[in-house]
């Protein structure tokens, strides 16, 4: 069948001799004597292995009660400077703490007021606390009262970083939530917000891992063909995940860690240990069929699929590591994770796996399923000893092949057709939407929403640092900003303005605007913070004429503007990071100029039709039933795409470099082209689409999560790995191969012979 497409010859040239010359003994010889120092030396490295288990286990166990749940926002912002600001110079700023409280009748009634102002007075005196304000003790201030008179807010600012408001919120509101005197009261901002999300992503995580065990476990079975094999990546993920959840717990000393960056640990740990396992079992019983015993079995196993398990992972991590030029510690965090983990289960499979089979031997296909069934089902006639050439990869990759102009443009187009929804893609940043619907931070927030006729508890800060209250041009600054469109209301230090026109005299809440030779107002908007309208009006306020000095707008809507700009800054220098260590690192590994470029375009095509895929369900709200209930809000969280481009980049490099390492060692024995990317596909297409099938199975239980954002991340990353094991590897790779010919492998004179130097070579 392959002949049917195989080229015309295999005569020799220049770009097939480069590739067939001997590259220098050190690096393989290295990697074949640590293959062999393992084997002969497995007890001392299991022992090693578990004695730092054992202590990863103890020191980091407890790693996500030590995790922040914040990190969304860049802190050198214009919008960070200024809650920082009101919170060193005036213990004030815009709430993160807002407090419904719901009267049985009217909140003017006596007994509502009496209880609403002894809430207050208790809330503004609990440690931790900035500033409180309420209906009760505000008169005149603000519009705090619900539309129907029976509800009343209380705005509450608490002081310090995201994890010391937080730790605030944890001890507060339990004593100010609930049964308050004659009112019922709910709590929401974003400090009580903070403190959910971080609740229900440990809760998601349990139930995530309980949900994947046993279908993890089922898979491996049947993939690894017995329980022996099967258990081997287990072990690679175990060390994998608690090795990092103990670099997690000692980076939180040192810097602020996402709590988010748990579920990727997870997720990547068990993904990379069943990818690498698979790859180096898979190579290892090759090893022990062609006659080797077990010790040089293993030395060869390391050689071979052990560099290119080490070339993947620095592929891998270097495509995370773009993750840490952005000033958003909840993508670093996910850098920090990342990065460790994939170390760790690269060392794992290289070291570690290699001891435990130097350990079982020839035992490895000891409890094998396969022999099991067989026994259970009725004998069937034999049709022959199977080929490489017989089996279903190869003929796929030979029907594409004889058509590959065909197969290329359709699966471009669909890839195209799939990324289109993502042009009109509108972002925002977390808020009480992540949760369910039921959560007592969504509920709360959805009744100021829906209660209350202004934006109280998301009005915009603008800080006028070197401006005095009392200068003349604070109030005619004030009622100017009160004019501009979007605006409600602004309340400053010379009183409240509506429209351009002053409403209201200073009041005694009128004092939280004041500090030694510095003044801020409260902007409350008319739009929603998150819409484009909300983005216009913070770009309205830092520009409005006649500022009296410098001027700083912080709030919601100025972190999203602030955000957005920081990713935007950043994105340029995450993909030079990404596309010139994917170039380099593949021409290294190939000899090749055209197959890095290859790789990195089909991965942007992959990666497009998911981004395509989260704007049709996330922002649109289709398929809600195939992904489970969330609150459709029109808008992506803006880091995710950022977040979801480096960890699937990376791991669909992660089997890219699978593929050309099959496909080249054929091509360096034949000289074919068509035929080495047939069995090259032949043997890695079921590895490769059984790691993506684990991987994906691990990351769609993440769409059972009542955190919108997980539920995201679970459902975008699995949509984008099988895309890449099947489409793309698949139909894509072998047509363009099949098109490109030699060309594939060619390099100028001057490159070819820089990769005879320091190309890394297998075979």
């Amino acid at each position: 069948m392959g002949a049917a497409v195989s080229d015309t010859s295999t005569r020799t040239t220049p770009e097939h001799e480069a590739s067939r010359t001997p590259s220098p003994p050190g690096g393989r010889s290295r990697l074949a004597a640590l293959g062999r120092a393992v084997a002969r030396r497995r007890l001392l490295v299991l022992l090693l292995t578990l004695v730092v288990v054992a202590i990863a286990a103890a020191l980091g166990g407890d790693v996500a009660q030590r995790l922040s749940s914040g990190g969304f926002t860049d802190p050198k912002s214009e919008s960070s400077k200024a809650e920082r600001f009101l919170a060193d110079r005036f213990k004030s700023g815009v709430p993160n703490l807002v407090l419904v409280a719901r009267a049985p009748g009217s909140v003017d009634a006596p007994s509502a007021s009496a209880a609403g102002r002894e809430l207050t007075e208790r809330v503004a005196k609990a440690p931790g606390v900035l500033s409180a304000g309420s209906y009760w003790t505000m008169p005149g201030a603000a519009p705090l009262r619900s539309r129907d008179g029976r509800s009343a807010l209380v705005l509450v600012r608490l002081g310090g970083s995201e994890d010391d408001f937080r730790a605030t919120a944890k001890r507060l509101v339990p004593k100010v939530g609930g049964r308050q005197g004659v009112l019922d009261v709910s709590v929401t901002g974003s400090a009580q917000v903070s403190v959910e999300i971080e609740k229900r992503s440990e809760e998601d995580l349990a139930k995530a891992e309980a949900i994947t065990a046993p279908a993890t476990l089922l898979i491996l079975l049947v993939v690894f063909g017995s329980a022996v094999a099967a258990a081997l990546p287990l072990a690679v993920g175990l060390l994998s995940v608690l090795g990092t959840f103990l670099v997690l717990r000692l980076l939180s000393a040192v810097t602020s860690v996402s709590v988010f960056s748990t579920n990727i640990t997870t997720a990547l740990g068990l993904g990379l240990a069943i990818d690498y396992s698979l790859f180096v079992v898979t190579r290892y019983r090759e090893e022990l069929a062609s006659g080797r015993d077990v010790t040089e079995a293993i030395a060869q196993t390391v050689r071979t699929a052990g560099r290119t398990v080490l070339f993947s992972s620095v592929t891998v991590a270097l495509s995370l590591a773009g993750l840490l030029v952005f000033p958003l510690y909840f993508l670093r965090s996910f850098a920090y994770a990342g990065m460790a983990v994939v170390a760790l289960a690269a060392v794992g499979a290289v070291v570690v796996l290699p001891a435990l089979l130097a350990l079982l031997g020839r035992r490895i296909d000891a409890w094998n399923i396969n022999r099991a069934l067989r026994r259970l089902v009725p004998h069937r006639r034999e049709r022959g000893p199977a080929t490489e050439e017989s089996g279903f990869w190869h003929w796929l990759a030979t029907a594409v092949m004889r058509r590959p102009v065909l197969f290329a443009l359709a699966v471009v187009a669909v890839l195209v057709t799939l990324g289109l929804p993502f042009i009109r893609a509108s972002f925002g940043i977390t808020d009480d939407r992540e949760l369910p619907a039921s959560a007592p931070a969504h509920v709360a927030a959805q009744a100021l929403r829906d209660d209350f006729d202004s934006g109280e508890s998301s009005a915009l800060s603008v800080v006028l640092p070197e401006t005095d209250a009392d200068a003349g041009r604070v109030g005619s600054f004030a009622a100017r900003m009160s004019a501009l469109p979007g605006v409600f209301r602004v309340d400053a230090a010379t009183g409240s303005y509506v429209n351009g026109r002053q409403v209201a005299q200073p009041g005694p809440a009128a004092v939280r605007f004041r500090a030694p030779g510095a003044t801020w107002m409260s902007v409350v908007p008319s739009v929603e913070p998150y819409s484009d309208a909300g983005t216009r009006l913070v770009q309205r306020l830092r520009g409005a004429p006649g500022a009296p000095g410098t001027v700083l707008v912080g709030g919601q809507a100025a972190l999203l503007v602030d955000t957005r700009d920081a990713l935007a800054a950043g994105l340029p220098w995450t993909g030079l990071i990404i596309a010139g260590t994917t170039l380099v690192l593949l021409f290294l590994f190939t000899g090749s100029l055209l197959i890095p470029l290859k790789a990195v375009v089909f991965n942007l095509l992959s990666l497009s039709a998911t981004f395509g895929a989260m704007v049709y369900v996330f922002q649109d709200g289709h398929l809600q039933w195939l992904v489970g209930d969330f609150t459709v809000t029109g808008l992506l969280d803006i880091s995710m795409p950022v977040l979801m481009f480096c960890v699937a980049f990376g791991l669909s490099m992660d089997y890219e470099v699978f593929l050309l390492s099959r496909i080249r060692e054929v091509y360096m024995e034949t000289g074919d082209n068509t035929r080495a990317v047939a069995l090259g596909l032949e043997r890695t297409g079921r590895l490769v689409s059984a790691a993506a099938l684990l991987f994906a199975t691990v990351m769609a239980a993440f769409a059972t999560s009542g955190l919108t954002l997980l539920k995201l991340l679970g459902v975008g990353l699995a949509l984008a790995v099988i895309m890449d094991a099947t489409v793309v590897r698949g139909l894509l790779v072998p047509a363009v191969m099949r098109l490109a010919g030699r060309a594939n492998w060619w390099a100028p004179k001057p490159l070819r012979r820089l990769h005879e130097r320091l190309g890394l070579k297998e075979a």
